[in-house]
């Protein structure tokens, strides 16, 4: 492998990195558009901020990632965190410092439009968490969603766990039976009775404790409970809502490309946006992106180091 700040820029790799909450892509190709790199490394320290740090961060990265001795000619990132064009803007200056002339970031969502080959369009992110992204038709990046799962990312994985907790307890305090959802939570975070799963949830809010258990939901919903459906279909309706402000902002193009590993990995989800957008939006076209978004990645890399300039 390279040694950290020692990775030259010339003529050499074309490489794509796709940053998000728990693991990070990185996919590199040589001048013969070999593959000489396609692996996945924990995120789990990322931060977009400060700028600095945040590129030396990436630097070591792509120092193990990538063969020993080979230079980096376009390079480019999609990360969480980078959604304001300041801050995107701010990274890409801290990583010409270390020597990449050509490179651009953009957030980790961006990084949809240009995997489904396509050259502009909305992309959303239903996986760790939830977010929204497009250009209009100056090229100029929209964002929407992505708060957090505190507050927020009511289609991510740790924001359907907090919605899913948050009803079933709310049903029990109401007196009513459980129509399985309670049942499915309390087994799967291995406690005993309510009051348990609240402390169980709320003692340790974090995203490693909350998302882990999004396929209970999911599993709940699909034996039968109407409470987790609608949890389920409350993260479908925050997903096309994501598209309604996008559109209301300007976002130009004809599709919709999702992706991450609660919408991918998830039917009931899918096809909840599938059938909204449908009815909200019926001129856009809803794609679910098998491609990994790392590829999207590369693609915005090569561009950069001499194809077709893109808009997405």
């Amino acid at each position: 492998m390279t040694t950290p700040d020692s990775i030259p820029t010339g003529s050499g790799l074309t490489v794509g990195m796709d940053v998000g909450g728990t693991k990070a892509a990185v996919r590199a190709t040589d001048a013969r558009g070999r593959v000489v790199a396609d692996v996945v490394l924990s995120s789990a320290e990322w931060d977009a901020e400060p700028a600095d740090a945040a590129a030396q961060w990436l630097v070591d990265v792509l120092a193990r990632a990538l063969p020993t001795g080979e230079t980096i000619r376009s390079l480019a990132i999609g990360a969480q965190g980078l959604d304001r064009a300041e801050v995107a803007l701010g990274l890409e200056e801290a990583l010409r410092a270390h020597g990449h002339a050509l490179v651009r970031c953009v957030n980790d969502a961006a990084l949809l439009v240009p995997a489904a080959g396509l050259d502009a369009g909305i992309g959303l992110i239903a996986g760790t968490g939830a977010i929204g992204v497009g250009t209009d038709e100056s090229g100029t990046p929209l964002v929407t969603g992505g708060w957090g799962w505190v507050i927020g990312d009511e289609a991510g994985a740790a924001g359907l766990v907090r919605e899913a907790a948050r009803s079933a307890l709310l049903a029990h305090d109401d007196g009513d039976p459980d129509d399985g959802l309670l049942g499915a939570l309390l087994s799967d975070f291995g406690v005993a009775d309510a009051e348990r799963l609240a402390r169980a949830v709320n003692d340790d809010p974090t995203m490693s404790n909350w998302a882990p258990h999004a396929p209970a939901v999911f599993r709940a919903a699909d034996a039968g409970s109407a409470l987790a459906a609608q949890v389920v279909a409350h993260g479908a309706a925050h997903l096309v809502r994501l598209v309604d402000q996008l559109r209301r902002r300007g976002a130009s193009g004809t599709h919709v490309v999702a992706a991450g590993g609660v919408i991918t990995a998830q039917p009931r989800l899918a096809d909840g946006v599938r059938v909204l957008l449908a009815e909200r939006h019926p001129d856009l076209r809803f794609v679910l992106l098998i491609e990994q978004p790392v590829a999207g990645a590369w693609f915005l890399a090569d561009r950069l180091g001499g194809g077709a300039p893109v808009s997405a």
